[in-house]
């Protein structure tokens, strides 16, 4: 039995097991951990992760075909598999208060909003790892002043060290796709709580760099009205793109006190 690849689920699957390999390591997995893979499609990575005997596995696959094959192939996944969607899963109702590492060749049609839901459960991810398209791997590694820096790369810095591994060629796909790939892994690191209003900030981040070629006090007029007087100060004749993490905490303590009631 061979799964078909499927459009509507940006369904590519890796055929190099050498890549394949490097992408079940970066977890860097050395003590028993849990580890769920999000889409496992035929098992590439699966068997990989298998093989390590710290890795305590289930895997997320919404495609009721690969479900079949990796049950027909994968024996040791016996009651490991979670037929269903990663984006509506509850793994608090799964997981508790245990820690999870997440992995996978992610679909690149949904990869930011995986991210954005590993971003929910920060708490008890210290470690999320896998493959997607390159332009929004780089995206969320860049720094400030790249053009790629953006909400994505602020709202993840903010709570994950991430580090971009390596680039992976279309052609190692099947079917190949029309862009680049790339591995990219991200480690929870010390803050646990923004000083500020953190969903003031996630609000400020978005309306900031959905008009990321205007000044901050354009951007943010909406919050601030259009004649506040604290945009005298510097951040706020500053772009979206100069602005590093810390730079955005701050503004949004700025536009806290100084918003339109």
């Amino acid at each position: 039995m061979i799964v078909t690849p499927k459009k509507f689920l940006g369904q590519h699957f890796l055929k190099d097991l050498d890549i394949a390999r490097s992408i079940a390591e970066s977890l860097e997995v050395s003590k028993p951990t849990k580890v769920l893979e999000i889409g496992p499609g035929m098992g590439v990575l699966t068997q990989f992760l298998l093989q390590n005997e710290n890795i305590d596995l289930k895997v997320v696959e919404l495609d009721r075909e690969s479900v079949v094959y990796l049950k027909e192939n994968f024996p040791a996944l016996e009651g490991r598999i979670i037929e269903g969607d990663f984006l509506k899963m509850n793994l608090a109702e799964i997981y508790g208060d245990d820690d999870l590492f997440v992995i996978g060749n992610y679909p690149y049609n949904i990869s930011s909003q995986i991210f954005f839901k590993v971003l929910e459960n920060k708490d008890h991810i210290p470690c999320c790892s896998g493959m997607i398209q390159k332009e929004v791997a780089e995206r969320i590694a860049a720094r400030p002043g790249c053009k790629a820096y953006g909400i994505l790369s602020v709202l993840l810095q903010a709570f994950y060290d991430i580090e971009y591994l390596f680039t992976v060629s279309e052609f190692v796909f099947d079917p190949p796709p029309k862009v680049k790939s790339a591995v990219i892994r991200m480690r929870r690191n010390s803050v646990s709580k923004l000083d500020c209003d953190e969903v003031l900030f996630v609000k400020v981040v978005k309306m900031s760099f959905n008009q990321r070629r205007k000044m901050m006090r354009n951007s943010l007029q909406t919050l601030l009205g259009k004649d506040n007087p604290v945009y005298q100060m510097l951040v706020f004749t500053k772009r979206p793109e100069q602005l590093s993490v810390a730079e955005f905490v701050e503004l949004t303590k700025l536009v806290d006190k100084n918003k339109i009631p």
